[in-house]
């Protein structure tokens, strides 16, 4: 039975951040953390820390997003880059997202942060590209709208800070996965404009390819 490359991220990141949630050094060893990094070498972390999560409701948040937007776009990325083309975009955004925060924080030994926050907000927003009003069965929002809610949250919570979330990758990662999407099919920003200019009603959102 093929799960498909979105349910198979899930369930490793679920499995990870429950490994996280009960064994504090598994969350030591796999979050992200500069000085580490920078003097120690564990650039692992880059990637490691996008499958870790502060809380159930933190993992639960990205999960549910990451599932309804991920699945509508495997095939676009598997049929550009292959087999594993969505893994490979998907853990790319984790690493680009967080390069702004290792740069700000490289020598900051209270800096840390966790969560799958670049990847999935790449996803969303390189699935909005193709779907802008597409609307979800639960809630019941056009995809554009969510988006946007999710950009607003990641920005109130980038400034109240204190919960280990790196909300900033929230940005970084959509920007990712917008830039990322285009370099490989320029012919979106017509497509784009024009479903923006038609919106659509309910419906159940479905497969892109």
């Amino acid at each position: 039975m093929d799960l498909g490359i979105t349910i198979i991220i899930i369930i490793i990141t679920v499995l990870v951040s429950f490994g996280g949630f009960n064994n504090q050094k598994v969350m030591n060893d796999l979050i992200f953390y500069p000085p580490a990094i920078t003097k120690q070498n564990q650039w692992y972390r880059f990637i490691t820390s996008g499958f870790l999560h502060a809380d159930y409701s933190h993992l639960f948040f990205n999960m549910f997003t990451l599932y309804f937007f991920g699945r509508g776009m495997e095939s676009f990325y598997n049929a550009y880059m292959g087999k594993f083309g969505f893994l490979i975009f998907y853990i790319a955004a984790i690493i680009v997202s967080g390069i702004p925060s290792f740069i700000k924080h490289r020598n900051d030994h209270y800096y840390r942060s966790l969560g799958a926050s670049g990847g999935v907000s790449a996803v969303v927003f390189s699935y909005i590209l193709f779907a802008p009003w597409d609307w979800f069965t639960f809630p019941p929002i056009p995809a554009i709208v969510y988006a946007i809610l999710y950009i607003i949250y990641s920005i109130y919570m980038s400034r109240k800070g204190g919960d280990n979330i790196n909300h900033d990758a929230h940005l970084w990662g959509a920007a990712f996965g917008v830039a990322f999407t285009l370099a490989m099919e320029p012919r979106l920003i017509d497509f784009f404009l024009k479903q923006i200019a038609h919106p659509k009603g309910p419906g159940m959102i479905l497969h892109l390819f």
